[in-house]
């Protein structure tokens, strides 16, 4: 109720036992606290928040018009509401160096088990589109190095992304990925890699844990999880997948609303009023409620 129970110190400790196990961690986008409930419900290792998605969910497009007010107002919303571990999309860090240290420490102060920070210029783009540009690898280790000074907690995950693939091809990347886990990265994000075989060659490069990136519409080979864990991937997410879904759905059913003057037609595809309550957990709620109405203090008149 209100809040999750873990506190966020536990769930980055958890993330870091998880990363060291080997095993695959599933992170699905969450575009609202609601879906990160509906995500830990649903029995997956932990919440991404993306940045295409923040900016998508405030009507712009992903090329570094957000803010880390925006960003970490939003990312803590998410992590405020599930007892996993939460990852959230930093972009190239809001800025110079000292930007990126106070990015980290917001980031920790939202309640997020680690970020990602990427090699872009900025303003960025889309790592899935064409047209972009990386920072010199001494600029991307500079930003890396501010994160792992600033960050309090030993424990909350600095990952590093680099889109050299699409820019300077797969060798390039695979060098910057090196460089990246010298300056201090405790996990490597190769965006825009082509399929498994270039997953299992980012594996072979580095020794640290890596992430793999199934967007849809992308740059990237849609593979299954048993593919990734069987080249070496540690974390997969799918950034963007609730919201297409949620989207498609619901212009779909503006469509029809328009069409047939009614939505009569579309409730038998709608979420239930009582599967919406059992997410926001209503009976807690209202237990709460109860308890705190009916209260009296021991030994006054009426007190059980």
């Amino acid at each position: 109720m209100l809040h999750a129970r873990t506190p966020a110190h536990v769930r980055r400790a958890v993330l870091r036992e998880q990363l060291a196990s080997g095993r695959l961690l599933r992170f699905p986008g969450a575009f609202n606290p609601l879906s990160a409930v509906l995500i830990t419900e649903l029995g997956f290792e932990g919440v991404y928040v993306s940045g295409a998605v923040l900016s998508t969910d405030l009507a712009l497009p992903d090329i570094g018009l957000t803010t880390l007010t925006e960003v970490a107002g939003r990312a803590g919303q998410i992590a405020r509401v599930t007892d996993l571990p939460t990852l959230a999309d930093a972009d190239t860090g809001f800025g110079e160096p000292m930007n990126v240290a106070r990015s980290v420490q917001v980031l920790e102060d939202a309640g997020l088990a680690g970020c990602h920070l990427e090699d872009q210029v900025n303003p960025k783009r889309c790592g899935h589109l064409d047209g972009k540009t990386v920072v010199p690898v001494e600029e991307m280790a500079r930003r890396i190095r501010a994160a792992v000074t600033a960050r309090r907690d030993t424990n909350f995950v600095l990952c590093a992304r680099t889109d050299a693939r699409g820019v300077e091809g797969l060798d390039a990347a695979l060098d910057r990925a090196r460089a990246y886990v010298d300056a201090g990265a405790d996990m490597i994000f190769p965006e825009g890699l082509a399929d498994a075989a270039e997953f299992a060659a980012a594996r072979a490069a580095v020794d640290v844990p890596i992430l793999a990136n199934m967007t849809e519409f992308g740059k990237s080979e849609l593979l299954t999880t048993a593919t990734l864990a069987s080249v070496g991937v540690n974390v997969v997410i799918y950034p963007v997948t609730l919201l297409r879904l949620a989207m498609g759905a619901a212009e779909d059913g503006l469509r029809r609303l328009a069409a047939d003057g009614t939505q009569a037609g579309l409730v038998d595809r709608m979420q239930h009023r009582s599967r919406l309550y059992e997410l926001l957990d209503y009976a807690a709620y209202n237990t709460f409620d109860d308890g705190v109405f009916t209260f009296r203090i021991p030994g006054t008149p009426g007190a059980g």
